[in-house]
């Protein structure tokens, strides 16, 4: 239980030191660390990843930041969705979703590096549209057609990729909240922790109406280390600039990137 419990530090510290992105890195370290094939993964990762964020959420929740309207109706949208994608990838195989799974972690790299080079101090620069917006004098969304839209398909995008991958799914919720909506930064990470935290136990319960067994000692171990992984990530971060952080994750997930697509081409699980 000893690798177990690292990976789980691991997986937890980059959560608190990233917020919910760091997710990502669950399924490839218990690949990498118990050589498990994806699919074993996925689970695992979910329910450590779901009970990180619901944390999260509770204190997003306490600071009146999670848009809680949305976040019900994205996963509403999205756990149906996880189904589908926990379909999907029982039928792939393992090395096309070792590989799509690498195109996702260089796809957020990218991303991470991109916003480390813009000016930062401009929250709202990069917004296109505002297809979903909140009014001033209530702080909550006004439920137009275009809104219900765009969250209901941020929710289905989000559950596919969980089913699909196991990943909690902020690579989804924070760009494109961020991108369509003129809601805080702040308010954008709490209401992603919500969503990931509803449809990664939906996700979770999917894989058990599958027929997944989990391994009950490996979860309580993996989950119990990720939770202080976080712990210590958030203090750690209150000592780190913001930028070195994403640079430093970005770094990582390169580097996982790398690995994942050397194993799958080598033909290792």
């Amino acid at each position: 239980m000893t690798v177990t419990l690292l990976l789980g530090i691991f997986v937890g510290a980059v959560l608190g030191l990233t917020g919910a992105g760091g997710g990502i890195l669950a399924v490839p370290a218990l690949v990498a660390g118990m050589g498990w094939s994806m699919q074993q993964a996925a689970p695992v990762a979910l329910i450590a990843v779901a009970g990180s964020a619901a944390i999260g959420a509770l204190e997003g929740f306490r600071h009146k930041l999670v848009r809680y309207r949305a976040a019900v109706w994205m996963a509403i949208m999205g756990v149906p969705f996880t189904s589908l994608g926990s379909t999907v990838a029982h039928v792939t195989p393992q090395r096309w979703l070792m590989e799509l799974f690498a195109t996702v972690m260089l796809f957020v790299a990218f991303r991470l590096f991109r916003k480390g080079r813009s000016d930062n101090s401009h929250e709202h620069e990069d917004r296109i549209s505002n297809l979903g917006r909140l009014n001033p004098k209530t702080g909550r969304f006004d439920w137009t057609w275009s809104t219900i839209m765009l969250v209901g398909t941020i929710g289905a995008t989000t559950g596919f990729m969980t089913g699909l991958l196991g990943v909690g799914g902020g690579f989804v919720i924070v760009p494109m909240l961020r991108r369509f909506t003129n809601v805080s930064m702040h308010g954008i990470v709490a209401t992603s922790l919500c969503v990931i935290a509803m449809v990664g136990f939906g996700g979770v319960v999917t894989a058990l109406l599958h027929g997944v067994v989990l391994p009950i000692k490996v979860c309580l171990f993996f989950t119990a280390a990720t939770a202080l992984g976080m712990a210590i990530g958030r203090y750690l971060s209150g000592f780190l600039p913001a930028h070195r952080i994403q640079q430093g994750f970005a770094t990582v997930l390169v580097g996982v990137a790398l690995l994942l697509v050397i194993n799958a081409t080598m033909g290792v699980k």
